[in-house]
């Protein structure tokens, strides 16, 4: 049986959540599995519900967007990550936005380039443009370093970014938002994009067309690369689950993603 490489790359992640989950359910308590962009705001907000109640574990995991919502479909987690609104085939889902996020261009901070007009941001991404000096930039090749198929925040940037052009083939493929950062921390000539909250001293993110991507320009609609962060159910949540989303959608914490940068979904 010949299987399209494409979904072998969620497949894969779906296999270890399946896995973990097995092991879970012989203890109490909820997994939450998906996004890479969603994760470790998720695990954050575990790590504060479960002081809360003790007596209650919650089982934080990634392999993407796609894998997550997998796993709430064949129930091997209760709640589903995904940093991408869901498709007209995964509508029979329950899902909710606990934040919106930005999507981040990040280069490495020796990079001279501070901004990038959109054409020019599509013509890199694509490969037409393929050496800094066309960006007045030094003159190098552009190492260019995306997510793989599947990944929400990837399918947010082809949405929000690439449109009808598609990312070049000659990219570094990475599985994670951290692991795309790691490599454009550790190349001055590389370029990716990840989770604005994820953006650190390592790297440098860049305006896009003139426009920053500061919570300041989301917020008032400037910086139009947003996407939704949601939690996924089969369907509507009960229980432990419910509870732990009321917490999710309550005043502290969201006060807290808006700490780490996310953009609250109330005032």
């Amino acid at each position: 049986m010949y299987l399209n490489p494409k979904y072998l790359l969620w497949l894969l992640p779906l296999l270890l959540i399946l896995s973990g989950a097995g092991c879970q359910r012989s203890r109490a308590g909820i997994t939450v599995a998906g996004s890479t962009s969603v994760e470790p705001f998720a695990e954050l907000l575990a790590e504060e519900y479960m002081m809360r109640y003790p007596q209650i574990r919650i089982y934080v995991q990634g392999g993407g967007s796609t894998a997550g919502i997998e796993a709430v479909r064949t129930r091997a987690a209760q709640i589903g990550l995904s940093s991408r609104s869901l498709t007209s085939g995964e509508k029979d889902l329950y899902a909710v936005t606990i934040a919106k996020d930005a999507i981040a261009i990040i280069v490495h901070p020796k990079n001279p380039i501070q901004n990038l007009p959109l054409e020019k941001m599509i013509g890199v991404f694509s490969g037409k443009i393929r050496n800094w000096n066309e960006l007045r930039g030094y003159p190098h090749p552009i190492i260019l370093v995306t997510r793989e198929e599947g990944s929400g925040t990837r399918e947010a940037f082809q949405k929000l970014v690439m449109g009808k052009e598609e990312i070049s083939l000659e990219s570094l493929v990475q599985d994670s938002n951290g692991a795309i950062r790691q490599v454009v921390a550790g190349d001055p000539n590389a370029i990716g994009y990840i989770s604005l909250g994820l953006v650190n001293e390592k790297v440098k993110a860049l305006s896009l067309s003139g426009v920053e991507p500061s919570l300041k320009n989301i917020v008032k609609g400037r910086y139009q690369l947003v996407r939704p962060f949601l939690f996924v159910f089969k369907g509507r949540p009960e229980g432990e689950a419910n509870s732990f989303l009321e917490f999710v959608l309550g005043p502290e914490a969201q006060v807290l993603l808006q700490k780490e940068g996310l953009v609250t979904i109330r005032p």
